[in-house]
């Protein structure tokens, strides 16, 4: 806490314990007030300049500091002053105060609970952000809550103060006067509970949800003109259409249809989307393929000599297609079918909100959840085009092995195909115009990455922006400027893998007007809903993380909020969202990352346990790497957690669960873990962290208390 804080703290303390001993309260109370009320009217007749300055700055200091007596003030300034000064005076008194209130709580307080309660804060914070005045004003209108609790609580929210002050401004006028008008009559009031009546506080009430229900008619005001012009059937062919049969059109056909509802699917090319035919699936085969041939490389490490192998790529590659047939039958058209879903092999084009067109086939829709995917990004480099390229849609058409590959990009993609491809042989040259490869990760991860990958052979090329391509006579090569210098490297293939274009283009949304996020995205709440109330959206498509796994988890809340019509929305939290790159070593992150929270100012303790001396990691060559976890100062309450090494990606796993159900490192300390396994280094990271917090001050005393009892004096 620095010394500005200390000092109002010392400041409130001291006020608040001088009107508590002695007993200032008492010229505050009702009765005093009537006793008085003679007598201050007739110092006001004598000074009123002077009776309002110091009833202003008494009004002030009372709201500013949350002490009892602020609605007595009020009435007393009814009594004293009339309803027109006195409602002038508590008007602006009462914002100045609550103003300061509100001040005084953001400074001491906001950044202590925004740190701690920040995750489950964040959709209240949103909220206010984008509808802050509407709640305030309508708090403000509604004399039930307690006058100094909302000036507190709306200081730990984002609320700018300017507009806390306006619209308490404004918002607590009209209670304001009715209690000022009450104090004129202040000698007749014989207690507090029964000086406004039900209907006064009753229609307060109602000018208080007055702002509400005036949003509510203005976004339904809106959605009605969005879907203006548009036909809505008196009966339809489908509760929902989803268009895109990859992993979130298939979770949310599957989900749409285990409700019972009449679900059709409509996709264009290949079941399954992206993840099956040319991502995840075949990017994790050719990567065991090539982990097996470094394993081999290595087999001295394990007393094993003359070990050697040949790669046989075309047989690596078959390998890749295989794996991919094996899958195939869990998202193929004879499953879904099986299970309800109508399977439509085509291209979809949505006319309106309520029909979609599939190749002359006009379907009507209650609802269209798109889930069309991305698709590979090509830059606008000179040269690209005519040279010719490789994408992760198209590098599994090779039969042969590229001798000298050049991968464009250090990203999740790049990163783990170059190193797939250096391990079976290619001499690989990866180039990013970044200062690091793996960017989005704390630098020590991006640098041992990229030392494991130096160590491997691969050329890696950072902060090189690539400026041109070239094929003179046959051979290609590419012009890239590192520090004003221009740097040159021949290649036989090109891997571009510098990220993934939403797929939004060529089937209705340009027509509908479709509002998109700056990074091409469909604009979405977090209901899945578009600017259309009955389109929904999810996966690669809606953003914002393009994973598998994030747009199935999407796809829950699409398929279900398109099915309840409006009727009642879940929402969907981003606060636990895990992920891996399965390089070697192998990343895997949830939460924040250190250089997250150094950026955004949160505050955090790091605990750390070193895999280099894990009995599991020793057996198995692999001991390498850490388990870095970000937790609350003081607290164990886990902010986020980063492991580099050996299966990163499957121990992510209890850190994903625990943040998720609000666990913290002593529950996963108190865990048994079967030794020898490597999810003993969760148990261990979180053993680390008890252990800096032992009470070693008391050690010596301990010691005194064990040497006595062996006694040893």
């Amino acid at each position: 806490m620095n010394k500005t804080k200390v000092l109002i703290v010392i400041a409130i303390i001291a006020v608040l314990g001088s009107f508590y001993m002695f007993d200032l309260g008492r010229f505050i109370t009702l009765e005093f007030a009537q006793s008085q009320i003679t007598t201050l009217q007739e110092f006001r007749d004598e000074n009123f300049l002077l009776t309002a300055a110091i009833y202003f700055v008494g009004y002030v200091a009372v709201a500013a500091l949350s002490l009892p007596g602020a609605l007595i003030l009020t009435l007393l300034g009814g009594a004293i002053f009339g309803l027109l000064w006195g409602l002038l005076l508590v008007s602006f008194a009462s914002s100045i105060g609550a103003t300061c209130s509100f001040l005084v709580s953001r400074l001491l307080l906001r950044e202590w609970v925004q740190s701690r309660f920040g995750d489950y804060l964040a959709p209240i914070n949103k909220g206010i952000e984008k509808d802050g005045n509407f709640y305030l004003f309508s708090i403000r209108m509604v004399p039930l809550f307690p006058f100094f609790m909302v000036n507190l609580l709306m200081g730990l929210t984002p609320i700018p103060a300017r507009s806390f002050y306006i619209v308490s401004q404004i918002g607590m006028l009209m209670g304001t006067a009715v209690y000022v008008n009450a104090g004129s009559e202040l000698a007749q009031i014989s207690s507090l509970s029964g000086m406004v009546s039900g209907p006064v506080i009753f229609s307060l009430v109602l000018l208080g949800v007055f702002p509400l229900v005036g949003k509510l008619i203005v976004n339904t005001l809106q959605k009605n003109k969005t879907m203006k012009g548009f036909a809505k059937p008196k009966s339809f062919d489908a509760n929902v259409v989803v268009i895109g049969g990859g992993s979130a059109g298939l979770v949310s056909a599957i989900i749409a249809v285990g409700a019972k509802a009449k679900t059709v699917l409509v996709e264009k090319h290949k079941m399954g989307g992206d993840c099956l035919n040319t991502g995840c699936v075949p990017s994790k085969s050719i990567i065991r393929s090539g982990r097996i041939m470094s394993y081999i490389r290595r087999a001295r490490e394990y007393g094993l000599t003359d070990a050697s192998a040949a790669v046989d790529f075309p047989a690596v590659m078959d390998r890749v297609q295989g794996v991919i047939k094996i899958i195939e039958p869990h998202d193929s058209v004879e499953r879904f079918t099986s299970l309800g879903v109508e399977c439509v092999q085509g291209n979809a084009y949505i006319k309106s909100p309520f029909e979609v067109e599939v190749d002359g086939r006009t379907i009507t829709t209650r609802s269209i959840i798109v889930a069309t995917g991305a698709r590979p990004l090509v830059p606008p480099i000179p040269g690209l085009e005519d040279l010719g390229y490789l994408t992760s849609d198209s590098i599994w058409e090779l039969r042969e092995l590229p001798k000298r590959l050049l991968v464009v990009g250090g990203g999740p993609i790049g990163c783990e195909l170059a190193q797939a491809f250096s391990n079976l042989g290619a001499k690989v040259t990866q180039v990013d115009m970044a200062s690091r490869i793996m960017p989005w990760e704390d630098p020590e991860v991006s640098a041992a990455v990229m030392q494991q990958f130096e160590k491997d052979g691969i050329n890696v090329l950072t902060d090189h922006r690539l400026t041109r391509f070239l094929n003179s006579n046959g051979v290609k090569s590419m012009e890239a400027e590192h520090h004003g210098e221009t740097v040159t490297v021949e290649f036989d293939e090109v891997l571009l893998a510098i990220g993934r274009k939403p797929n939004t283009e060529g089937f209705g949304l340009e027509e509908l007007d479709m509002p998109l996020t700056p990074s091409g995205t469909i604009e979405i709440n977090n209901a899945m809903q578009t600017a259309y109330p009955n389109i929904f959206a999810c996966g690669d498509v809606a953003g914002p993380y393009q994973f598998t796994h994030m747009a199935s988890f999407q796809a829950y809340f699409a398929a279900l909020n398109s099915l309840l019509g409006g009727i009642w929305q879940m929402k969907a939290n981003y606060r636990v969202v895990p992920w891996a790159t399965f390089t070697d070593p192998e990343v895997a992150r949830v939460g924040l990352s250190e250089q997250e929270a150094k950026d955004r100012n949160i505050p955090y303790e790091i605990t750390r346990y070193e895999l280099d001396h894990h009995d599991r990691a020793l057996a198995d060559g692999e001991a390498h790497g850490f388990v870095k976890v970000l937790t609350v100062p003081g607290k164990d309450k886990i902010l986020g957690v980063t492991i580099l090494g050996y299966h990163a990606g499957e121990l992510i796993g209890e850190f994903v669960f625990a943040m998720t159900h609000g666990m913290g490192l002593k529950k996963i300390s108190a865990v048994t873990h079967i030794y020898p396994t490597l999810s003993e280094s969760n148990k261990f990271a979180a053993n680390a962290w008890r252990s800096a917090r032992l009470p070693e001050k008391y050690f010596p005393i301990i010691e005194k208390f064990f040497r006595w009892q062996r006694g040893a004096g």
